[in-house]
């Protein structure tokens, strides 16, 4: 499967399951594997959540939809607080984490490392988190990055700003680990 996706085209599913995409097609088409068709486009995508329904309901192998280790990718300019952080998803969730320092990193590192989550500095030097929020969410292939802020401190009306600007989440730096994690858990159970 395609690092990071969270739909997948009839030729990724064909894939996966060792089967012709025509195959695939015909599943969709009979309605047996859900997903939808790109407005104006025959073409069709499958979530891989329903993927993994239609595996199990007909005793397919899902070994191929591994995951593997959730993705963290941290914009923050300040090298120090980034590393601390990274290391400490690394050590006690073991999640798979890289950390990038301005806008052009973020987009290049967002295409490359494919993260499940977006841990991105409001308070960073050359990161227009704002920016890069709203790009994300425009971009079809990207809708499924949980994008969670790290913030100082913000009011109720400066939370719910945040979050109707496209942002998942928010977390304050001064959180301890745990409550970091949390919220990379709970913002990534609404994926998988």
């Amino acid at each position: 499967m395609a690092k990071g996706k969270n739909v997948l085209t009839t030729g990724d599913v064909a894939k996966i399951c060792h089967v012709a995409p025509r195959t695939v097609s015909k599943w969709f088409d009979n309605g047996q594997l859900r997903g939808y068709r790109i407005p104006g486009s025959k073409d069709r995508r499958i979530p891989v959540s329903e993927l993994i329904r239609f595996m199990k309901v007909h005793n397919m192998p899902t070994s191929e939809l591994a995951v593997g280790k959730i993705r963290v990718l941290i914009s923050d300019s300040n090298v120090k607080t980034a590393s601390a952080l990274a290391d400490v998803l690394r050590n006690k969730a073991e999640y798979e984490v890289q950390i990038v320092q301005s806008n052009f990193e973020t987009g290049s590192a967002i295409q490359k490392f494919t993260p499940h989550v977006l841990l991105i500095s409001l308070m960073a030097e050359r990161i227009d988190a704002a920016a890069i929020c709203r790009g994300i969410r425009e971009n079809e292939d990207l809708r499924t990055i949980k994008i969670i802020a790290l913030v100082n401190q913000l009011s109720d009306s400066e939370s719910a700003a945040l979050l109707q600007k496209g942002f998942d989440g928010y977390v304050p730096y001064s959180a301890d680990a745990v409550e970091v994690i949390k919220r990379i858990e709970e913002a990534i159970a609404i994926i998988y």
